[in-house]
């Protein structure tokens, strides 16, 4: 048998908006060979191989619109490379990176096509496209190959590469608030918005989370001195140096008690409810090896209860619950835990189990714990004897309904006078509803930089908002962390649109801003050019907008740079379309005819905010045509007057027109503002249009016609340079 095989001709990764969607996007060029000949429906017993492999499928409407819509295709009969966009699309899924955007377009090449699929984050989504590339390849000629396997690779990836759950829950909330979000490590470092506006957060640690209060919290005996000065409940406690004076300690303040260290975290190192001298003694050296010190404390007895606190109020609540056993005369305590607990599919080792494995042979507060109880891990109970195995932990019981007032004015309070923004505050209480004086309740741990995931997938109860909770936090409902900015693309007319870019640039710093600019003259921040390299490309974006001086930006871009990497931001105030040219630069992306290339440009209008403004050519008709597109207000600009400009200044609607030395904006039948222009910046008929469309831009962003003309008299291209 002749074996059929699929060629990965080139993979791009469109890091911003693009051609084919808003977000980023793996583009994948798929040469299927001899496949062309063969749609699905015409390879013998396909369709029954790849329901096999991935039951999922059956989920994906494609272009049916309705369950089961994309396996109807398969049946009816598709081609590889369509299929293998529902491929990756699933594997994706599987591995628990989300996503339901794809798309394949035939090219002008026969047997080759164009696939992109959403890809969260690059290095899974490529090796998502080699998986799916080398299981489609084994279904067409029914050779073997170990799914299970990949999903496990691609699910190792999205551990190690996406961001983790507290982070992503955080920018999936900014994301419905429409406030962008840009990752700025390897990690869980991420800026939320844009420029002046922006806030940064490192899981759930903010840019307001103090370094101060940080070390405050990791002391555990300072934070509970800070504590009970204020008036919160807290355990006594004593700070020890030897086994000796633990066990001294632990008389004085009356047993039981609990030695844990003064900064452990994570439940690290402590053993709780000691009650003998060997016991105390015993957990000192364990507790030493997870801190700088170890701390003798009141046993409070109840159950353990983490509450969220953000920006001093509680947002909300999880209980733990101990673990126990019921002996059946046969099975040892191992077994039992691995039957009774461990069996438990909400248990398992990675994010997705809100509880964890439970381990007894590696934990010494478990085995403290079975010693008590005269038992070991291959002890067997007797039928019906129930055996305590962890007395704390799995922290993962939704409560946050039954907090008492009292209790969260207390955790309130704890976590303001720690001083963090984003707290989780341990209380130990029998009862979460009642207050805690009335039940010898305290509060034994304040932490910075709590996890999230107890709160977003509990073992039982109602998932809470807390990302929301965090981004209205950073951001009033009044701010979205956005700055103005603007994006100017066009094909043949680099140079005039470099110079539309200056031009804007430079009005906005007349007018005020400490503006960003990249493009073909550099990367500029205000006045002064700190790259003198082309900086049509995303990194420069990128730049531009971490830079928290910013408070507006200016972009250039070109068809090929949109369809080489996609937009560097993700929404405008203002885009700016001079011209559609033909197909003829593009032959590479094949690019066949001016449609091609009107989509590609058209992403600068599809990108522009319902509150902002499409500034537009009216002398390319083409360009005329992505008025229709645009979400907010359009400006048309032209050389003169046309039919198109007369037509939208019937409809109440802006233009900018040139005459002799000024320029006429328009708007109605209201009079015309003029603004008169330098001689020197009409030249030639390229920078006339590139003026208009600059002043077009300008009045779009609210700078007054007095202004515009001053900054263009004042305007020179000259900027000094301080960094290459």
């Amino acid at each position: 048998m002749t074996i059929k095989n699929i060629k990965l001709l080139r993979v791009t990764h469109l890091r911003g908006p693009n051609i084919w969607t808003y977000r980023p996007t793996l583009e994948a060029w798929v040469d299927i060979g001899e496949l062309e000949d063969f749609p699905s429906n015409k390879i013998d017993g396909f369709y029954e191989r790849l329901d096999a492999a991935l039951p999922g499928l059956i989920e994906h409407r494609c272009g049916v619109y309705e369950r089961g819509g994309f396996m109807q295709r398969v049946r009816e009969g598709t081609w590889s490379a369509h299929i293998l966009e529902h491929i990756v699309i699933e594997l994706q899924n599987l591995a628990g990176m989300q996503t339901g955007f794809g798309q394949t377009r035939e090219t002008p090449t026969r047997g080759v096509y164009k696939m992109a699929v959403r890809a969260r984050d690059e290095t899974v989504g490529r090796a998502a496209i080699e998986a799916g590339k080398n299981l489609l390849v084994a279904v067409i000629n029914d050779q073997a190959f170990d799914v299970k396997a990949a999903i496990a690779e691609l699910k190792d990836l999205v551990e190690s590469y996406c961001l983790g759950p507290s982070t992503a829950c955080i920018v999936n909330a900014a994301t419905t608030r429409r406030i962008p979000s840009m990752r700025l490590n390897d990690g869980n470092l991420v800026q939320l918005g844009h420029g002046k506006k922006q806030r940064r957060i490192w899981t759930a640690e903010t840019d307001q989370t103090s370094a101060i209060a940080e070390s405050v919290s990791s002391d555990k005996d300072l934070t509970k001195s800070l504590l009970a000065a204020c008036g919160v409940p807290v355990p006594e406690g004593q700070v020890v140096d030897t086994p000796e004076a633990a066990w001294e300690a632990a008389q004085d303040i009356g047993l039981p008690v609990v030695v844990k260290p003064t900064d452990g975290n994570h439940g690290r190192g402590i053993s709780i409810e000691l009650t003998t001298q060997a016991e105390v003694e015993a957990a000192f050296p364990f507790a030493q090896r997870h801190g700088s010190e170890v701390m003798v404390e009141k046993f409070i007895a109840g159950n353990e209860h983490r509450l969220l606190v953000v920006a001093g109020k509680v947002v909300a609540a999880s209980r733990g619950e101990s673990a126990w056993v019921v002996g059946d005369g046969v099975n040892t305590v191992y077994d039992l835990v691995e039957d009774q607990i461990n069996a438990d599919p909400r248990r398992g080792s990675g994010e997705d189990f809100p509880l964890a494995e439970v381990g007894i042979i590696n934990s010494p507060s478990i085995r403290q714990d079975l010693t008590r109880q005269g038992l070991e891990p291959d002890s067997i109970p007797e039928n019906g004897r129930r055996v305590l195995i962890q007395r704390n932990g799995n922290v993962a019981f939704e409560c946050s309904e039954f907090v008492h007032p009292e209790v969260a004015a207390a955790v309130g309070l704890a976590a303001r006078i720690v001083g963090l923004d984003i707290a989780g505050i341990d209380v130990v209480a029998q009862d979460i509803s009642r207050p805690l004086a009335e039940q010898g309740g305290a509060i034994v741990e304040v932490n910075a930089g709590p996890g999230l995931l107890m709160h977003l997938k509990p073992a039982s109860g109602t998932p809470q908002p807390v990302g929301e909770a965090i981004v209205a936090h950073l951001f009033p409902e009044t701010s979205n962390g956005r700055i103005p900015i603007v994006g100017i693309c066009g094909t043949h007319q680099v140079s005039s649109n470099t110079q539309i870019a200056r031009l804007v640039h430079w009005l906005l710093d007349f007018a005020g801003y400490h503006a960003g600019l990249a493009c073909a003259d550099g990367l500029f921040l205000g006045r002064r050019r700190v790259d003198a390299r082309n900086s049509i490309n995303f990194d420069a974006g990128q730049r531009v907008l971490i830079n928290r001086s910013v408070d507006a930006a200016v972009f250039e871009t070109t068809a090929e740079s949109m369809l080489r990497e996609g937009l560097p931001y993700d929404k405008c105030q203002v885009g700016v379309v001079t011209d559609v040219g033909d197909a003829a630069a593009f032959s590479e992306f094949y690019m066949d005819h001016g449609d091609h290339v009107y989509k590609v440009l058209r992403t600068q209008v599809d990108v522009v905010l319902t509150s902002g403004i499409a500034v537009l050519n009216a002398d390319d008709a083409q360009v005329v045509e992505m008025a229709e597109l645009c979400d907010g207000e359009v400006i048309f600009y032209a050389a003169e007057s046309n039919d198109v400009i007369a037509k939208h200044l019937q409809n109440g609607s802006r233009a900018v027109i040139l005459q002799v030395q000024q320029a006429a904006l328009c708007k109605g039948d209201e009079p015309a503002r003029l603004v008169n222009i330098a001689t020197q910046l009409l030249t030639d008929e390229g920078r006339k249009a590139s003026v208009a469309a600059a002043i077009a831009v300008s009045w779009g962003l609210g700078i007054s016609a007095e202004l515009i003309a001053a900054g263009l008299e004042t305007f020179t291209s000259d900027a000094p340079t301080f960094a290459t």
